[in-house]
């Protein structure tokens, strides 16, 4: 019985291996699969048969697929382990005495038998050894040190920020989410301990929880922390014991047409012409999921009765098509010049009447409109009139603004028009604007200067992320400034803020051709020269954790459309990589502004896009596979869209890992000092158990700090770590598990006794699976 268990066992994986292996032949791949099936194949006839050669012939499989596996991978072991795994496994099992003994017909060849035994022996051996190689001599991608000289003692920091306190979304509004503190330090950052916890008690409703996600960043203002919630509840703690002080409910209705819920923070402003105790002397401006914009007291939370209606303005307004729900601002608006500046997020790819993306400029005190920049209709700045209407679908700018007032400019990080895949009838507006950085002037709302960093857009790539302002340090003695760019393709644009011209050289490369009939490309893509863009991906690259999930990965991979970087959109499918989740997206990068680097948090994932004809959209809608895969209607557009991440059957990445990374980078010379592996590999695995794999490089979102100290903290990552590393080096030196997902950025603050808190919003992330709660973590030395 164990001879035939063992012969349906060989037949099994020969089944699944042949097939499959047939199907990929036949796409032009490897045929190693199919090989490798015909031989396990013979195996079982062999074991079946009890012949004394199995163990020759399968010693000289194993051999083989090592040679094969050595020449696609190298001594990478992750993909060492799937592709060499279940033959170590099955060569094990012949090894077992019962199994070897018994093989041994047409006669008894105890010599056969120990020779055979000795090849697969060694074949076992040099496969395990391979591995341990790989795990013993694992590299770093890039592996160096950022420069430690101070090119300014007292650099620019954008805004009068005192030390200790956290201002604005980016800290100041220069958006470098950098602290001038260092009581916590790299000697010290590894004895950080938790120094209290507040529970928002705002967990997703039923049914929301894939929308739902905590990505607040704190302000800290007077040793009060202000903070908002997914379902925009404004809340303000002590600093010292994260006791609640106030919190304001707006009452947002449930919206099943809100592509997500979320916060990322609230403004805060104060005004000079009133006593610090009068009503709304120092206020809160919150966005709300139901597109409205509060401004309540920093010291009650409750309404102020001066600004707009009742303390609200009303962000639908001006909006030709307003269905609720498909419009409202997720992300903390820029206060400058007396004004306060908001844009907002559109329902991707749900139909072509869109709100419009306006950016407007609302007084600060008043809520009064004082102008609006419509990327539809931009020469026209004016408030336009309670009668008119915004331009329909123009491109919007849901992420966070920075702002230089000395220039008089707020800069605009610019996404794409709906529908993000399809470029057919856009206007020469449109084509100008769209996933541009806009620079935009503070007192009349024209804009001075565009830089486009993706021409006719077909992928979604958005500039995700708040541009970061600092003053470089020429090497001739002059200084620049400059604003640095990260997007979702992967490449930092670091430009002139004042005319928008590049710092770091920009070229134009040849982009791929063949979009769909009545489109176009681009036919070139602007590039900088600092630039995370992955390698250019293959076959081999595919992945799995076992040989019949990465087979599987192969086969999708060699039927799908894949160019390289700006592969357009097909009606066949189309592989994206970088995908649309972004090499960066909206958790921006840091920068410490007087050694002149940057710190940031790198996802390598592709995704599939697939155009689907409006004539073949009702049928598909109606199949629970398609919509499980994301299908977009794109109402009134010539196509739909499905897309989704590039996933195994497992669920897992079908790309090989590592897919996320920190790295630091010398701004000054562009050159990318060091990109690390970051993230275990808990969940990303659909096993129950923790494997423990650390270093891996797991996916994230949410942004990092870096501080005077020498520190940089990120969350982030799936496997739900906070993590602090050395800026220079990119050394882990302190981590701590959160209780729930960590996708938000965090910040730090001190008291007036000179304390030190680092403190991040735990609750998860709806989209990335990750554990959701309520818990906002303060930590700091004992």
């Amino acid at each position: 019985m164990l001879f035939v268990a063992t012969a349906i066992l060989f037949s099994a994986i020969a089944l699944a291996l042949v097939l499959p292996g047939i199907q990929l032949a036949m796409l032009g791949g490897s045929l190693f699969y199919l090989a490798a099936g015909i031989v396990f194949a013979l195996m079982a006839y062999l074991v079946l048969m009890r012949r004394a050669v199995t163990l020759w012939i399968y010693g000289a499989l194993l051999l083989c697929t090592l040679a094969w596996s050595l020449w696609e991978v190298g001594f990478d072991w992750p993909q060492l382990v799937p592709r060499l795994g279940l033959f170590l496994l099955m060569g094990l099992w012949l090894l077992l005495p019962p199994i070897r003994n018994g093989l041994n017909w047409p006669y008894r060849n105890a010599m056969a038998q120990r020779r055979g035994g000795l090849i697969l022996s060694l074949g076992l051996l040099l496969s395990a050894g391979a591995i341990a190689q790989g795990v013993a001599t694992q590299q770093q991608p890039v592996s160096g040190n950022l420069p430690t000289v101070r090119q300014f003692l007292f650099p620019e920091l954008g805004g009068r920020v005192p030390e200790g306190e956290w201002h604005a979304y980016g800290r100041t509004p220069y958006g470098q989410r950098y602290s001038p503190l260092d009581t916590i330090n790299t000697g010290n950052v590894a004895r950080l301990k938790v120094a209290w916890t507040y529970r928002t008690g705002d967990l997703p409703r039923s049914g929301e929880e894939a929308k739902t996600s905590f990505q607040a960043t704190p302000l800290m203002v007077d040793e009060t922390l202000f903070l908002c919630t997914p379902h925009s509840i404004a809340i303000a703690l002590d600093a010292e014991t994260g006791k609640e002080k106030w919190r304001f409910d707006p009452k947002v209705a449930r919206n099943p047409n809100r592509q997500e819920l979320t916060c990322r923070g609230v403004s805060y402003f104060r005004d000079p012409g009133r006593w610090i105790g009068d009503t709304c002397a120092a206020r809160i401006y919150l966005p709300t999921a139901d597109a409205r914009l509060f401004a309540l007291d920093a010291r009650t939370g409750l309404p102020c009765p001066d600004f707009g209606k009742l303390g609200a303005i009303d962000l639908g307004q001006g909006m030709l098509h307003n269905p609720a729900g498909y419009y409202y601002s997720t992300t903390p608006p820029a206060v400058a010049d007396g004004k306060i500046i908001i844009g907002g997020a559109v329902a991707d790819n749900e139909s072509i009447y869109e709100q419009s993306g306006v950016i407007r400029a609302f007084n600060v005190i008043t809520g009064a409109l004082e102008w609006n920049w419509d990327a539809g209709n931009p020469e026209n700045t004016g408030p336009i009139a309670p009668d008119e209407y915004y331009t329909t679908n123009s491109p919007n700018s849901w992420s966070a603004f920075s702002v230089d007032e000395r220039l008089g400019l707020v800069y605009v990080p610019m996404g794409n028009q709906v529908p993000d895949q399809i470029g057919m009838g856009r206007s020469d507006y449109v084509e100008k604007y769209s996933s541009a950085i806009v620079a935009l002037d503070l007192k009349t709302g024209r804009d001075r200067w565009v830089r486009q960093t993706v021409h006719h857009d077909l992928w979604g790539m958005d500039v995700p992320a708040q541009p970061v302002l600092i003053d470089l340090a020429r090497f001739d003695g002059g200084i620049v400034p400059a604003l640095v760019a990260p997007t979702k393709q992967g490449d930092i644009f670091v430009l002139d803020r004042r005319t928008g011209e590049p710092i770091l050289p920009v070229r134009e490369v040849k982009a791929p051709s063949g979009a769909v009939e009545g489109d176009f490309t681009a036919p070139t893509q602007p590039a900088s020269a600092l630039s995370y863009d992955p390698p250019v991906l293959s076959e081999s690259a595919m992945w799995g954790l076992s040989i019949f999930d990465q087979l599987a990965c192969r086969i999708e991979f060699k039927r799908l459309r894949y160019d390289g970087r700006f592969t357009p959109p097909s009606l066949r499918g189309s592989l994206i990589y970088p995908g649309n989740q972004g090499v960066f997206n909206w958790g921006s990068v840091a920068v410490d502004p007087a050694r002149q680097v940057m710190f940031g948090a790198v996802n390598h994932l592709a995704y599939t896009s697939r155009l689907v004809p409006r004539s073949e959209i009702p049928a598909l809608a109606e199949d629970a596979t398609e919509a499980a895969i994301g299908l977009k209607r794109n109402i009134g557009a010539p196509y739909g869209v499905a897309m989704a991440q590039f996933l195994g059957p497992l669920g897992i990445p079908c790309q090989a890992p590592p897919w996320g990374f920190i790295t630091g980078a010398d701004l000054r010379t562009g050159k990318i000092s060091y990109l690390s592996r970051n993230g275990t590999f808990d969940l990303e695995s659909p096993l129950p158990v923790d494997l423990g794999i650390r270093d891996f490089g797991v996916q994230g979102l949410g942004g990092p700090i870096v501080t005077r100290g020498g520190l940089a903290f990120l969350a982030t990552t799936k496997d739900g770590y906070f993590r602090a590393f050395d800026l220079t080096s990119g050394r882990r030196l302190w981590q701590a598990k959160l209780p729930a997902g960590g996708q938000a950025t965090p910040m730090t603050y001190a008291l007036q006794d000179g304390r030190q808190f680092v403190v991040i919003a735990a609750g998860g992330h709806g989209e990335l699976a990750t554990v959701q709660g309520d818990h906002v973590i303060a930590y700091s030395l004992p």
